[in-house]
C-alpha cells in the first residue's frame, strides 16, 4: 500500500480505509470488523499487532493455526506473568480480551476436532460432509460451535463454496444440527476480476445472505456476512460485508517474507490467496 511501509503504518491505513469506505456506503464504520490474515506474518508482526490492540487473527491452514495459537498463546502467559518485561500496549487486557482465531481456509474433516477447539468462528463450511464432521466433534460441547458457509457467488468451478441454488438446503440442514450455529455467509471475488465482475459476486452473496434472513430459514444469530481481502475490501464493504479478512495490506506481500527465518510459511502456489478466506463491534461470534 502506498506509503505503508511497516506493520502500524499499515494497519493504521487499513482500520481508516475501512471507515472511509463504510461512509461512502453510509454505514456506520462500527459496523464492519477486521480479521487480519496471519497466512505470511512472521511471528514478531502478530505480537505487534496484539500489542496494537488488535484481537482477530485469521489462518487458512489448520496446522499453521495449531502452530500459531500455542506460540502466541505460550507469549501472552509469559506477558502477563511478567508484565514490566514487555511494552504494555495492548496487554493488560488479554486475560477478559482474549485472541480469537478465524479457519479461514479449507476444513480438513480429519482434522476437525482441531479446528473446533481453536478457533472462534469458521469461515468455510462448504458441503454437508464437512458440517458433519463438525457436528460429531460439537455435540457435546456446552455451545455450539459457530460457522459460516463458503458460498461459490462468482460460479468459477475452480473455486471453492456452495454453488448458490444449494445455500438455502445446506443452512436448513446445518439449523437442524444441535453441535452448529450458522451465523452467516462468506465468500471470495474472482480470481483477478476486475472491479465490477468482483463488485457482481460480492453484491450475488448479499442478496442470497438477505433472502436466507427474509425466508427465516435461520434464527437471528444469521448476522455474518465475509467478504473481501485486501484487494477489493472497500468493493465489499459497498456491498455490505461487516467482516473483511485481510492479510498482505498489513503484514506485506508473502514475497517480502520468502526469505524469512522468522517462522512464516513460504507461498504454496504461485498467486494463492493470502486471505481466503472492523473497526468496532460488528456482528461476531458471541
Amino acid at each position: 500500500m502506498t506509503g505503508a511501509t511497516d506493520l502500524k503504518s499499515r494497519y493504521v491505513e487499513v482500520r481508516q480505509r475501512i471507515v472511509e469506505a463504510a461512509r461512502r456506503a453510509g454505514r456506520s464504520p462500527d459496523s464492519v470488523h477486521l480479521v487480519a490474515v496471519t497466512k505470511y506474518a512472521a511471528i514478531d508482526q502478530i505480537r505487534e499487532l496484539v500489542q496494537l490492540g488488535h484481537r482477530d487473527l485469521g489462518e487458512n491452514h489448520i496446522q499453521n493455526l495449531i502452530q500459531r495459537a500455542a506460540v502466541v498463546d505460550e507469549w501472552a502467559a509469559r506477558s502477563r506473568a511478567l508484565p514490566s518485561s514487555l511494552p504494555s500496549a495492548g496487554l493488560p487486557d488479554l486475560a477478559r480480551n482474549p485472541i480469537r482465531w478465524h479457519l479461514i481456509g479449507p476444513v480438513q474433516t480429519n482434522k476437525a476436532r482441531k479446528a473446533v477447539e481453536l478457533s472462534r468462528l469458521i469461515h468455510t463450511c462448504d458441503n454437508l460432509r464437512v458440517a458433519e464432521a463438525l457436528q460429531d466433534e460439537c455435540v457435546d460441547r456446552d455451545e455450539p460451535c459457530e460457522i459460516l458457509v463458503q458460498i461459490n457467488a462468482s460460479g468459477e468451478e475452480s473455486k471453492s463454496g456452495v454453488p448458490l441454488p444449494a445455500v438455502p438446503y445446506l443452512i436448513e440442514t446445518i439449523e437442524g444440527m444441535t453441535g452448529l450455529r450458522c451465523r452467516g455467509l462468506m465468500t471470495m471475488a474472482p480470481h483477478d476480476a476486475d472491479a465490477d465482475r468482483t463488485l457482481m459476486a460480492f453484491a450475488r452473496c448479499r442478496d442470497v445472505f438477505e433472502d436466507i434472513r427474509t425466508q427465516g430459514i435461520a434464527g437471528g444469530h444469521f448476522d455474518i456476512l465475509s467478504m473481501g481481502m485486501s484487494g477489493d475490501y472497500e468493493l465489499a464493504i459497498e456491498q455490505g460485508a461487516n467482516i473483511v479478512r485481510v492479510g498482505s495490506a498489513i503484514f506485506g506481500s508473502p514475497l517480502e517474507h520468502a526469505d524469512s527465518d522468522s517462522g512464516t510459511p513460504a507461498p504454496e502456489t504461485p498467486g494463492a490467496s493470502d486471505e481466503t478466506g472492523g473497526t468496532g463491534d460488528a456482528p461476531r461470534p458471541s
